[in-house]
């Protein structure tokens, strides 16, 4: 997921793909200790999904701030 398309979602859609996000990465983890994941490049990524939605929702929160 690209950072223009995390920018476009509302503040609860952003919060349920970031229980997803967490989720996968936690089945991820899960999948490699346990030797069935094939793709580990998915940990990465999932990471930097989860990073993208906290920088956005951290972005917002500061600009309401700001802006009172």
């Amino acid at each position: 997921m690209e950072i223009g398309e995390v920018r476009k979602l509302t503040d609860l859609e952003l919060e349920d793909r970031l229980k997803e996000a967490k989720q996968d990465l936690w089945q991820a983890r899960f999948a490699l200790s346990t030797r069935q994941l094939k793709d580990y490049s998915q940990i990465p990524a999932t990471r930097r999904t989860i990073a993208r939605i906290l920088t956005v929702q951290r972005e917002r929160s500061t600009a309401t701030r700001s802006a009172e």
